[in-house]
């Protein structure tokens, strides 16, 4: 299938997913996650498929949902619920996914992007990404709520409760990532764990992922994803002088006013 967001390729095994609005530096619009949800679908049903890389076109894996206004707001619970709906019915088609996925992950990595490559089984980053969740600096919060159960308490909670970011340095070393190498190598090292990959036997692979995760749901990941998706709802619909200026700089100047305003008013004093 050809998509209108996305670029998806095959090749000995390895099907390559790329997120494919450059422009927008892969933000994670509407019809880039039924994409997504599509060709995911889709790889999971093909058998000659053993192993998914996920990556983003451009300079930037994901800067995260996108926030441009939309046609038709988001104003009731039940819009917002819906909403965050199709990004974590994304996300789940990864973690439940029969194949092993790798995010390689290029330049900003944030919001919704950094869920992604969260949820992804294996994460190599270049030297120059950069990872965060900022949404609690413009009144949101992570809608995929990964976060705590992939770093330990006290980082999460400083990552989620300031929307600060961390360099690769910093991302291996509290398990946000599983190594960083050269931006030039970044798919030739994810495509060199694919190979690996893919001479593990198809259903060793599928029951022992399965196994992994179960452990994890049973620990209640899943619950957790679910009511961490009716926290971002209501958090969507909470009012403060922040959000309203924060929006306010978006309707007038656009969004990169704002995220510049948002930006210097959290920068750090010295």
């Amino acid at each position: 299938m050809k998509y209108e967001n996305i670029i998806v390729e095959v090749k000995d095994r390895v099907a390559t997913l790329t997120l494919n609005r450059p422009a927008k530096m892969n933000a994670l619009s509407d019809g880039l996650l039924i994409d997504m949800q599509n060709a995911l679908d889709e790889i999971e049903h093909d058998r000659s498929i053993r192993v998914l890389i996920l990556t983003g076109a451009g300079r930037t894996f994901c800067a995260g949902f996108d926030l441009s206004p939309r046609e038709h707001p988001l104003t009731s619970v039940y819009d917002w619920r819906d909403h965050v709906k199709l990004g974590n019915d994304t996300w789940f088609r990864i973690w439940r996914s029969r194949l092993p996925v790798i995010a390689a992950v290029n330049g900003y990595c944030l919001g919704g992007g950094c869920d992604l490559s969260m949820v992804c089984d294996f994460t190599i980053a270049a030297h120059d990404a950069e990872f965060g969740e900022p949404e609690i600096q413009f009144q949101s919060a992570p809608p995929f709520f990964i976060m705590p159960w992939v770093v330990p308490m006290k980082r999460a909670k400083e990552l989620l409760l300031t929307g600060g970011r961390v360099n690769v340095e910093v991302a291996e070393r509290i398990g946000l990532i599983n190594r960083s190498v050269p931006a030039d190598r970044l798919i030739e090292e994810a495509n060199k764990l694919a190979r690996q990959l893919v001479k593990i036997p198809p259903p060793a692979m599928e029951l022992n992922k399965k196994g992994i995760n179960q452990g994890y749901d049973i620990r209640g990941f899943s619950s957790t994803i679910e009511y961490g998706a009716e926290i971002f709802a209501l958090t969507q619909l909470s009012e403060s002088e922040e959000s309203k200026e924060f929006f306010a700089v978006a309707a007038e100047k656009g969004l990169k006013a704002a995220f510049k305003w948002r930006d210097e008013k959290f920068a750090l004093q010295e």
